[in-house]
């Protein structure tokens, strides 16, 4: 058994235990102790509490009253990485357990995803278990619905269907992209529109989230082969494709505070590029997704592995950043191109961002640190990551 798979199996065995509940970043607000003050109705004071409890690297959350919960992306997170671990063990490679356990784990998982729905809406929907006090002074309360949390819990249900021929799993993913079509605001842009965050706000200036719903819809578009999903689908990869930099970068988003480019949205950006595409057989976007990579691949990853926050410096270190490039090379299906690129940069994270217990940190920085063990954020993301490196490992040792 390699280091790898020893340090993913303690990852596991920390989050089975776990029972796959815990804090979040932006949890603060499901204080017990902040709920019972009256500062909980003034909008700066929400604010700066989550605030306080996301930047600081100490964890005052047992103290204050903030219970582990589960986190409807986090298990959809949660979800796909078992469905990766199936594929891996009837592969014939059962470190990970054998495919009846897994299989269990799935069905388990799946039904969870279910049961954590947002009600109310045009089709299946998912937020997150906290209310979140936006920086533009907005309320989103617990469960809000959002196209990022909608988009990896339907995904997830999607591939755990493959596995599984549950109906259940395929009509609840389907009715997800009435949810992106139905309930979620336009905004026009370029030559195409970009997707709102949520039904409740009118943030529709953000690339990765627009392309989140888009990369929905094609994936709805192959088990519906509804026309409809994935002509507007079309339209929101064509907005943001337009709006790709010369040299292959997104900005985050269009206001003036949206203005920085970073690793993993870059990732999200190309992964639901390369679905449309791949789905749709429509080859528009090649050279995006061609430029695209290129420049994530050169500017946020340093030769000994070490992963970049933002494209001109280092430091936040999210494990996102390490994460999301293994989902990254396996969805645009060049893993083996940069096999020793990502060998470079999960050995680096596993020595530098994973605890003993297992779990692995949310943030390095140049001064303290934060090694909050985060189970949406940082363990369910990894857990999943780990396990697209682990299927790409076992495709490249079947041949295929």
């Amino acid at each position: 058994m390699s280091n790898f798979e020893e340090n993913f199996l303690r990852l596991k065995k920390y989050c089975e235990q776990e029972q796959f509940k815990g804090w979040d970043p932006y949890d603060g607000l499901n204080s017990k102790v902040f709920r019972a003050l009256p500062l909980k109705q003034w909008d700066l004071a929400r604010l700066a509490w989550i605030q306080g409890f996301k930047r600081s690297p100490i964890n005052f959350r047992s103290l204050l009253a903030v219970p582990k919960e589960y986190n409807a992306k986090g298990i959809g997170l949660f979800l796909s990485g078992y469905c990766n671990l199936y594929k891996v063990a009837k592969a014939g490679n059962e470190s990970f357990g054998n495919s009846e356990d897994i299989l269990k784990q799935v069905e388990e998982l799946a039904e969870l995803l279910l049961s954590l729905q947002t009600k109310g809406y045009s089709g299946a929907c998912w937020g997150y278990n906290f209310d979140w006090q936006a920086r533009r002074l907005f309320l989103f309360p617990k469960e809000t619905p959002t196209v990022v949390a909608t988009t990896f819990c339907a995904e997830a249900l999607f591939e755990a269907y493959e596995i599984t021929k549950n109906k259940n799993y395929l009509d609840a993913a389907l009715s997800a992209a009435e949810f992106i079509m139905k309930d979620l605001s336009r905004t026009p842009h370029k030559s195409g529109f970009l997707f709102s965050y949520s039904p409740l706000d009118g943030n529709n200036t953000v690339f990765n989230a627009s392309l989140l719903g888009a990369k929905l819809l094609s994936i709805a578009y192959k088990y519906s082969s509804n026309e409809t999903y994935l002509q507007t689908a079309r339209e929101a990869v064509l907005a943001a494709c337009e709006s790709q930099e010369q040299d292959g970068s997104w900005v985050y988003g269009l206001l003036p505070v949206q203005s920085w480019i970073d690793s993993f949205h870059t990732g999200y950006n190309l992964e639901a590029i390369q679905i449309y595409q791949s789905i749709s057989g429509d080859q528009s976007f090649q050279s995006n997704i061609e430029k695209g990579l290129d420049f994530y691949i050169e500017h946020f990853f340093e030769d000994n592995g070490m992963p970049k926050y933002y494209h001109n410096k280092t430091y936040p270190i999210d494990i996102h950043c390490p994460g999301q490039l293994f989902v990254t090379l396996s969805k645009l299906g060049v893993h083996t191109n940069h096999k020793d690129s990502a060998n470079r940069v999960l050995q680096w994270t596993l020595d530098n961002m994973q605890d003993k217990k297992g779990y692995f940190y949310y943030q390095l920085k140049k001064g303290i640190s934060s090694k909050i063990p985060y189970m949406r954020w940082s363990n369910a993301f990894m857990f999943n990551a780990m396990s697209f490196y682990f299927l790409e490992t076992q495709n490249l040792k079947d041949g295929l």
